[in-house]
């Protein structure tokens, strides 16, 4: 065969298997879940029975490496489930029925020690064209909270006799067909809701019960950039519940919590709430002071007190005495010393990191302090997301997102606002002079408050013995031949006192390029410095749109200016063009002033939000391009 033959031969072979794959939907993936049947019957108490039924053909060498053991997650304290059959079909047609041994295994846990445990059975190799089909029962939920006698009552759901369900209609593998049924008493009016998509819904009356069933059919993930929001917030799902509403579940969190005496206060604690409050002046003094000593006394570990385990807050005795607790427990602690110090002081559920959607159903993660200030107005509280933050009592991370307070009258989902981004400055000031071999000689100053002072602030790694070399790390790991005159910085303990600062004083070998006509050079901070305080410049700006709205850490603000002066004898100046421009929500403005052997570099940017529209991505990439110019383009001094 000649060579020319040969590649004809080879391409040939290239274009079938590309076209093999085009025509192969499931090409690159590692599973196709055939279906998954889900069946739940509610009992007139609340306990819910699962039956889930499920079968997936593995694609990849890599599918059978990470799909081989079949695990069911359950807690013991609050759900019962089994494993009850599980059938392998090699893709040579043999068929396995193993007699199969279930394993029950702590579940893997960091930082949450509640008991939770996972039942799987090991399939041994699997290998593409094999296909797993299994069947598990469950009965109870997920959170465990208080018991009665019943031996089914810890199934029992914390609002008795009510049933709620949230549907992922969603998988990162392809799915051809799921079903999800529920059968429920008529009585209960069951509300349903399906978001960001399609899904077909059935019911039918089963004598004095009603029977719902939602399908969908061939679906695959979505391919979506860094940043993107939750997978929940733009992906199908279902949302199922028997409450009434969103004042009914204020007024039972309210409730489940006073009647467990989650809140009060033991002489001891009495006595250190007086104690702190000793240097108090003002109402923001106390809980100012109140909230930092939580967030920063109660480290986080999340120990189970067993019964009452879940959306029960820890009393605050035992949180008292453990110094530790999850953000319920930090919740609670501080809602304790609140009302010791005479506030009024209450529990709120809230979702970090997901939307809230307007059905009254359990759609929470995190748990919250609200009080009541002197006013009458409501303030949220979080001592979980603000240690080491300094000027916050609530995190601006969490802005934009949905909260449920608990009070005796009941709420309505509240949303938190957003956070003026001058709340969260980062800025760098420099004076800088480039000599006559290329070096480049300054002083540059950071500084940055609240959230931008906590990102800051995260150069105060390990010991207080290693915090100047890490600050002067951060140096070196973008300028490897820098020599640090001097380095200046506040102390990691002064946080509440004082915005971080850091101060360094440097040379720079080889740091602009200087030949008898011209001095080609970039400003110092122009050409991007600590740029981890500046999220933004991470994405991807190569996307022209996005079809789904993204997020930011926190709306911030970023201030720089700086003074570069070259050896004299440069007249003319060629320098990037000024650029501005301003949206409701992102603004920049940038550009040089030129002055004798010498140039002035001045560059805002302010981003408004930590959730964004997709239609506000073409003035966040612009923000970030214009940014990204100034460092990409140098300023040419000429004789």
């Amino acid at each position: 065969m000649n060579i020319r033959t040969l590649l004809s031969t080879l391409l040939l072979c290239l274009g079938m298997a590309a076209t093999a794959q085009e025509s192969n939907p499931y090409a690159g993936y590692d599973r196709v879940t055939l279906y998954d049947s889900m069946t739940v019957r509610m009992e007139e108490n609340g306990l819910s029975h699962y039956v889930n039924h499920q079968r997936y053909r593995i694609l990849s060498d890599a599918g059978g490496r990470d799909y081989n053991t079949v695990i069911v997650d359950y807690d013991p304290l609050s759900a019962y489930c089994e494993i009850r059959d599980v059938v392998v079909y090699r893709h040579d047609g043999t068929e396995e029925h193993p007699d199969f041994m279930v394993c029950d295994y702590p579940a893997p846990a960091h930082m949450i020690y509640w008991g939770a445990r996972q039942k799987m059975v090991a399939l041994g190799r699997l290998e593409p064209g094999d296909e797993v089909e299994f069947l598990t029962y469950k009965k109870g939920f997920t959170y465990a909270l208080l018991q009665g006698d019943d031996p089914d009552a810890k199934y029992i759901p914390p609002m008795r006799g009510h049933f709620y369900d949230i549907v992922p209609f969603w998988n990162n593998q392809p799915v051809r067909e799921k079903v999800y049924q529920v059968s429920v008493l008529t009585s209960k009016n069951l509300q349903y809701k399906i978001y960001n998509g399609n899904v077909s819904v059935k019911t039918k009356k089963d004598g004095d019960r009603t029977i719902f069933t939602f399908e969908n059919k061939d679906y695959f993930p979505l391919k979506t950039p860094r940043y993107t929001v939750a997978s929940n917030d733009i992906e199908p799902k279902l949302i199922v519940t028997t409450a009434k509403d969103w004042e009914a579940k204020s007024m039972w969190f309210y409730g489940v919590n006073e009647d467990f005496g989650s809140f009060e206060a033991t002489p001891e604690i009495q006595q250190k709430v007086n104690e702190l409050l000793k240097p108090a002046k003002t109402e923001n003094d106390s809980l100012d002071i109140l909230t930092h000593w939580v967030a920063d006394n109660v480290r986080y570990s999340g120990i189970s007190m067993g019964e009452g385990e879940g959306f029960t807050l820890h009393k605050c005795e035992m949180t008292f005495r453990d110094r530790c607790g999850v953000c319920k427990d930090k919740a609670g602690m501080l809602i304790g010393m609140l009302r010791a110090a005479g506030f009024k002081a209450y529990a709120a559920m809230t979702m970090a990191g997901e939307r809230i959607e307007d059905i009254p159903a359990d759609q929470f993660n995190h748990c919250i302090t609200v009080v009541q200030r002197r006013n009458g107005n409501y303030q949220l509280l979080d001592p979980t997301w603000v240690p080491g933050v300094r000027g916050e009592l609530w995190s601006s991370a969490e802005q934009q997102q949905n909260y449920l307070m608990g009070l005796p009258n009941g709420a309505k989902l509240g949303l938190t606002p957003v956070s003026d981004p001058k709340n969260h400055y980062v800025r760098m000031t420099a004076n800088t002079q480039v000599t006559k071999n290329g070096t480049l000689k300054g002083t540059v100053t950071i500084t940055a408050d609240r959230q931008s002072d906590r990102t800051v602030r995260g150069v105060f790694y390990g010991f207080r013995t290693e915090w100047r070399r890490s600050v002067e790390e951060m140096f070196y790991q973008e300028y490897p031949n820098a020599k640090l005159k001097s380095v200046k910085y506040t102390s990691e303990d002064d946080y509440l006192k004082q915005p971080v600062s850091i101060t360094y004083k440097f040379e720079i070998p080889d740091y602009a390029v200087v030949t008898d006509n011209e001095v080609i050079a970039t400003p110092f901070l122009a050409n991007g410095f600590y740029t981890f305080a500046m999220r933004h410049l991470y994405y991807n700006t190569n996307l022209e749109k996005r079809d789904y709205p993204f997020t930011d850490r926190c709306s911030r603000y970023v201030a720089i200016s700086e003074t570069m002066k070259v050896p004299s004898g440069y007249t003319r100046v060629s320098a990037p063009p000024a650029q501005q421009f301003v949206t409701p929500s992102i603004s920049f403005k940038g550009g040089y002033t030129i002055g004798y052997n010498m140039v002035t570099f001045n560059e805002t940017i302010s981003l408004g939000k930590r959730i964004y529209d997709a239609s506000e991505w073409p003035a966040f990439r612009k923000a970030v391009q214009c940014q990204r110019g100034y460092m990409w383009n140098p300023v040419v001094f000429v004789k």
